[in-house]
């Protein structure tokens, strides 16, 4: 899984919601371009981007089960997920270069962001050793 961090603190760049929309438009097209490499080589599985992190809701059961709901992430959070790929990759150093090519997506004025993005394994089972 290929997992898209943005923190405005680290990287000095404005959040998206503040581009231009030409900046915008050029991030999400090299974006649907990334997508359809990875469809083209096989790799693809899933791609989502998520909506900016003031419609999240925090949601966990209360005592009776019953969902208790409140906003979320908090105001102070500097970093939240803008989106993921789950690839079908034959290597941790194909999907290490899906990541860093994700890394450079244009922002403002078209400079490669550099976003930092985690990759991890998605499991298929919990491990034998528990």
């Amino acid at each position: 899984m290929v997992l898209m961090q943005f923190s405005s603190q680290t990287l000095e760049v404005p959040r998206i919601d503040t581009w231009q929309p030409e900046e915008i438009n050029a991030h999400i097209d090299f974006m649907r371009r990334t997508n359809e490499k990875l469809k083209a080589a096989g790799e693809l599985v899933e791609a989502q981007g998520l909506a900016m992190p003031e419609t999240a809701l925090i949601v966990k059961a209360g005592p009776d089960g019953a969902p208790l709901v409140t906003d979320g992430p908090f105001a102070e959070t500097k970093e939240f997920l803008a989106g993921w790929w789950i690839v079908d990759v034959d290597s941790a150093e194909r999907a290490v270069e899906i990541a860093a090519h994700v890394s450079t997506a244009p922002g403002p004025g078209g400079r490669p962001i550099n976003m930092p993005i985690e990759v991890r394994e998605v499991m298929s089972e919990p491990p034998q050793d528990l």
